[in-house]
């Protein structure tokens, strides 16, 4: 459990409105884990007292959508969510943001009370106990739409879809469990496995590959209805804080519905900022989840973003972040360029490096990166502690404070430490460099990107293909050397662009409306249509995630898979 002593902030206008929602008059208490019923969930939550000294308690709004059941209904004001659960319509509950910018609190006190809840932290734990409610009998229906399943509850409780697992192919089905807080004697159907426990009810069933659950809560009668929908969802906006627009609509190709997720942001909003996120600030090799990667980095919305080789666990792509370049550009492929006053750039990227010694100028093909090919390749600290031989035939060359301190062969998995003051320099069948590094000889890296315009911006990430520049379309997979056949493939994908009024947007989608995702050239027709006039892909397939106030958005939580590098947006409320 954390605490924090806090003043009242002063300013006017919006400031002053939101200063109000993210500070306290006394001290506040928050943590990341929820226990709700005896089982324990990774959920932000903070305890506050308002200025009449009255105890407030605050849930993350993915959260309360994930865990309770609570729906989000459309919002233009970032301190007030509408809010639906198991009442006749959407009615606001008042937004509090954390300190750092990561989460928006929605204050549940009113209903604490309404609903007598207990509510006790304990250490970094919110522990919730619910009144034991009843499930008194549930029915399937045929709908035009689809199966439907009815509960009739003697209560309001909480429930949550914790499990929905993801149609890679978009034809195969999908494992579904709905756990619901409550008890009762429930007749079995076909294909629906029911597990009742002291305190809940967990029924897991397949649905058709393109079937989504759909929820809706009567109050009187009460009742929850779980509707399996093959149609498009219906747009939804959410003003998510300040500069910061999450969007769900349907982009209609031909015949063909295709959902998509965008995050819409103001980069002239103060106290937004975005940045490349790679595993760990200490190195680019490794491994994470979308959502480890952004709460290891404290940001508030992350997208996955370049290729990576998920053997060696290393970028395949441009990463530079603040200035400094992280992995090296490969192939002239896609990328797209940014600085915190909003300029974007986007173009087929190459980086141009050279180490220059007493005996001439030799070129390096690579910068820290997954991609292994003959040549001189260059891994500084930003790598790692430690480069680990890759092919059986490398010749290592130490260099540290600008001079050769060392060279020598290594073997597959052999590993060498790469100084903080210096680099290595790994020749790969390229054994003629090496009488240009003797010992004690002196070396200077030149570097520069291709286009210039690149240079100047200071964070930059790449994938490929591009897909659209000043408003038109520019897919060439072939000439980024893609694989044959690449951008024919129906798959999920991501995208980062900008639109004429200065936003940049972050675009993510999975199956269209009947079957598989959208191939590159749809893909690329999409965002064109979503209103973006510069556009780059970004890693897709079942990497493809985006990622909100301490949730996936696009997808469950339970189907993501483990990435090497993403985007990340740092948000800082007024104080």
């Amino acid at each position: 459990m954390r605490s924090r002593s806090v003043a009242v902030a002063v300013g006017s206008g919006m400031a002053v409105a939101i200063a109000s929602a993210t500070v306290a008059l006394a001290q506040s208490l928050e943590g990341d884990r929820l226990n709700l019923n005896g089982r324990d969930y990774p959920v932000a939550w903070q305890q506050w007292r308002d200025h009449q000294n009255q105890l407030r308690t605050g849930i993350s709004d993915g959260g309360l959508a994930n865990r309770f059941g609570v729906l989000l209904g459309e919002t233009t004001d970032p301190l007030q969510q509408p809010v639906a659960w198991f009442q006749p319509q959407f009615s606001p509950l008042a937004v509090r943001f954390s300190p750092n910018g990561m989460y928006r609190y929605l204050d549940i006190t009113p209903w604490i009370e309404q609903y007598q809840w207990q509510v006790q932290p304990q250490g970094n734990t919110l522990q919730i106990s619910t009144p034991p409610a009843r499930i008194l009998s549930w029915r399937q229906a045929r709908q035009p739409w689809g199966d439907r399943w009815v509960f009739e509850l003697d209560r309001p409780t909480p429930w949550q879809v914790n499990r929905l697992t993801f149609s890679r192919s978009g034809l195969t089905p999908r494992d579904l469990s709905l756990t619901i807080e409550a008890t009762g004697q429930l007749t079995p159907l076909p294909n629906v496995k029911i597990t009742a426990t002291p305190h809940r009810t967990v029924l897991e069933t397949k649905i058709p590959a393109t079937a989504r659950p759909v929820a809706s809560m009567l109050l009187n009668p009460l009742r929850l209805v779980i509707d399996f929908r093959r149609d498009a969802p219906p747009p939804r906006t959410i003003q998510w804080a300040p500069g910061i627009r999450w969007q769900q609509q349907t982009v209609t190709l031909g015949n063909h519905q295709f959902p998509v997720d965008l995050l819409i942001l103001n980069p002239q909003q103060p106290g937004l900022r975005l940045r490349p996120l790679t595993v760990w600030p200490t190195t680019v090799v490794g491994l994470a989840t979308l959502p480890e990667l952004a709460q290891a980095w404290g940001a508030a919305a992350a997208l996955n973003a370049g290729f990576f080789n998920r053997d060696r666990q290393a970028p395949l792509g441009a990463i530079r972040s603040e200035g400094n370049w992280l992995s090296g550009p490969i192939l002239n492929r896609g990328a797209i360029g940014w600085d915190d006053r909003g300029q974007i750039v986007v173009g087929r990227l190459s980086l141009q490096q050279q180490v220059r010694t007493p005996a001439g100028t030799l070129p390096i093909v690579t910068l820290n990166s997954g991609y292994v090919q003959a040549g001189l390749a260059l891994y500084t600290p930003s790598w790692g502690a430690v480069y680990q031989g890759k092919t059986g035939s490398e010749v290592v060359i130490t260099v540290r404070n600008q001079q050769v301190v060392g060279q020598q062969p290594i073997k597959v998995n052999q590993t060498v430490p790469i100084p903080p003051d210096g680099f290595l320099l790994v020749a790969r069948n390229f054994h003629s460099a090496l009488a240009s590094f003797p010992m004690g000889a002196a070396v200077e890296l030149e570097t520069t990107a291709v286009p210039a315009v690149f240079n100047a911006l200071p964070n930059i990430v790449g994938a490929g293909p591009l897909l659209v520049e000043q408003g038109q379309v520019v897919l060439n997979a072939a000439g980024e050397q893609f694989g044959a056949g690449l951008d024919a493939q129906a798959a999920p994908r991501s995208a980062m662009g900008n639109r004429r009024d200065g936003s940049i947007v972050w675009v993510t989608t999975h199956n269209r409306v009947g079957g598989r995702g959208p191939t590159l050239a749809e893909w690329a027709e999409i965002v064109r249509r979503l209103g973006l006039i510069n556009a780059v892909n970004l890693d897709g397939g079942s990497s493809t995630a985006l990622y909100l106030g301490g949730v996936l958005v696009d997808r469950h939580s339970v189907t993501t898979t483990r990435v090497n590098n993403a985007i990340g947006v740092f948000w800082q409320p007024p104080s």
